[in-house]
C-alpha cells in the first residue's frame, strides 16, 4: 500500500507543476494584420513582442517548409527592432542568407541551427524601414546539403502588425 500512496502522490505533484507552469507561460495574439500578425509571449517577468508572417510563395514548391519572418522587441533584454528568420530547416553556413526587396539587399550573418539574424541594429532600421515602404521582400537560404530556398513574404499589414508589436512592449 505504500508504495501505491508514493505513485499517487508522485503524479499529483508531477500534474500540479505542469499545471503551474503552463500558467506561468502565456501566448497572446493580439491582432492580425493582413498577411502578419502580432503575438506576445509573457513568460514570468520576461515579455517579448513580435510581428511575424508566413510566406505567400515559397521555392522549391515540392518542399514545403515552416517558415517565418520575424521582427521582435524584448525589453528586460533591451532589445528592439531585432529581425531573424527561419526558413524551416538548418542553415549551410558556406552560403549567405538574403533578404532582398527592390534594389535593397540585407544579409542575415549570424545562423544557428534553423534561425538567422542581422548583427547590426543599424541595418535592422534599414530594413524595417525596406518592409514598410515595399510590398514583398524575397528571402533566400541554403540547407545542410547546399540547396537553395526562396521564400517570398507578403509586406501587406507589416507597419500595423510592427507598430502593436513595438507598443505592446514598450
Amino acid at each position: 500500500m505504500p508504495i501505491i500512496k508514493k505513485i499517487i502522490f508522485s503524479l499529483v505533484f508531477v500534474t500540479l507543476f505542469f499545471i503551474n507552469n503552463s500558467f506561468s507561460q502565456e501566448v497572446k495574439k493580439i491582432g492580425k494584420y493582413k498577411d502578419w500578425e502580432t503575438i506576445v509571449f509573457i513568460d514570468g517577468n520576461n515579455k517579448v513582442c513580435f510581428a511575424q508572417s508566413v510566406p505567400v510563395l515559397q521555392a522549391p514548391k515540392k518542399n514545403q517548409r515552416d517558415a517565418r519572418l520575424f521582427v521582435s522587441f524584448r525589453p528586460n533584454d533591451k532589445i528592439i527592432d531585432e529581425v531573424s528568420i527561419t526558413s524551416g530547416y538548418e542553415y549551410n553556413n558556406q552560403n549567405s542568407i538574403t533578404a532582398t526587396s527592390g534594389k535593397s539587399k540585407y544579409k542575415f550573418d549570424i545562423a544557428q541551427e534553423n534561425f538567422a539574424w542581422i548583427s547590426e541594429n543599424k541595418i535592422e532600421k534599414k530594413m524595417i524601414k525596406t518592409l514598410k515602404k515595399g510590398s514583398r521582400i524575397m528571402v533566400t537560404g541554403y540547407n545542410k546539403s547546399g540547396s537553395q530556398t526562396i521564400d517570398h513574404y507578403s509586406l501587406l499589414g507589416f507597419t500595423k502588425a510592427y507598430n502593436s508589436a513595438k507598443k505592446n512592449c514598450s
